[in-house]
């Protein structure tokens, strides 16, 4: 069997692809799987770290604001369509799986006009432009939400979940404040702005450190690359109070394991992750983002009782009251952790590898 996944550009694309390959490698330890990522993208580190081979596109999105850039885009699709043309002519594989970004769209129109099976797995509950334009060319759709039908064939949604890494659920509290160097009798605040980093988060988590020392609340803070020499600065101080900045936490399952209360954007994957790790959480939407997606990602659970919503325009001036509150809080946090757990599917990832074994002959 030979499988390609395509797609990357963040955590929230590479991680269920990677839980895909996981899986289908689980059950045929044989099958060849060859990731396609975009060049300069974190995927080309990522995959290789998971065990994985990747080859690079050279592909970008499409710039949002008038600039000279755009008028190279479709030079650059067309390019990057033929080297996925030549990509699937030498791996010939068996089936392709389309998880977003920018990699993903040349590979799929590759692999779909040459007549091999595809899937898309869309992650949001707003359907990315790609996904939406590639939807009759796949003979598969599996997504996270119901209602998708207005976007994508309703012949060919399966409602599945997010893939998520299977170790997330695995963490023993204790063990996990042991590896993070974190007092057990203490409360953990964890803040994850997505593998990128949210400028937002670090600058509100920077000016409540004060607040979280006085408080003797510990913090696990992810920062991501651009910010963590700032923010290491910042919390070099109240290292001996267990305020800690991380660029990247790799043991994510251990940081939710540990974690009291998370803060965290509402990207596709963490929203995922937080349903099946169960935790009480203040959801904080990126407005950076197409079709103001994570906010819909947020309102799925907040409109459920299932987590807190605090909008990006207020973070700086009511985040740390609420976190604070949570923290203080634990009938609420309880009440939090019941209501999201309800909102999990543990068994996604096993769903969606069924749906790609079923396109392919003999499987």
């Amino acid at each position: 069997m030979k499988l390609i996944i395509s797609g990357g550009g963040t955590g929230g694309h590479i991680f269920p692809a990677v839980a895909i390959a996981n899986e289908v490698r689980r059950r045929r330890p044989n099958a060849e799987i060859l990731f396609v990522g975009a060049n300069g993208r974190m995927e080309m580190t990522r995959v290789p770290e998971a065990g994985y081979h990747i080859v690079g596109l050279d592909i970008a999105g499409l710039q949002r604001s008038l600039t000279p850039k755009n008028l190279l885009f479709p030079i650059k699709v067309m390019r990057a369509v033929r080297k996925a043309g030549k990509i699937i002519e030498d791996f010939r594989p068996d089936a392709v799986v389309g998880v977003g970004g920018y990699a993903s769209a040349p590979v799929l129109l590759a692999a779909t006009s040459r007549g091999i099976p595809a899937l898309i797995q869309e992650q949001n509950s707003y359907a990315g432009l790609v996904n939406k334009l590639l939807a009759r060319r796949v003979q598969r759709i599996c997504v996270a939400y119901e209602g998708m039908d207005k976007f994508f064939p309703a012949d060919r949604l399966v409602l599945t979940g997010n893939p998520v890494r299977t170790e997330m659920a695995d963490g023993q509290r204790a063990a996990a404040r042991a590896f993070f160097g974190l007092d057990d009798t203490r409360p953990v605040l964890l803040v994850i702005g997505g593998s990128l980093g949210a400028r937002t988060l670090n600058q509100a988590t920077a000016a409540a450190l004060t607040r979280l020392q006085a408080a003797g609340v510990q913090l696990l803070w992810q920062t991501g690359k651009l910010y963590f020499p700032q923010a290491e600065q910042q919390a070099a101080p109240f290292r001996e109070a267990g305020l800690h900045a991380h660029e990247f936490i790799r043991r994510m399952d251990l940081a939710y394991a540990a974690a009291d209360v998370v803060v965290s954007r509402a990207g596709a994957l963490s929203v995922s992750e937080l349903c099946l790790t169960g935790k009480p959480s203040i959801l904080v939407p990126s407005p950076n983002v197409a079709e103001d997606h994570q906010t819909k990602n947020a309102l799925a659970l907040s409109t459920r009782a299932a987590a807190l919503l605090v909008r990006d325009s207020e973070a700086a001036a009511t985040l740390y009251d609420q976190a604070l509150a949570l923290l203080q809080d634990p009938v609420r946090q309880q009440q939090l952790t019941t209501n999201i757990r309800q909102l999990a599917r543990p068994q996604a990832t096993a769903t969606i590898v069924n749906e790609l074994l079923k396109l392919i002959p003999n499987e």
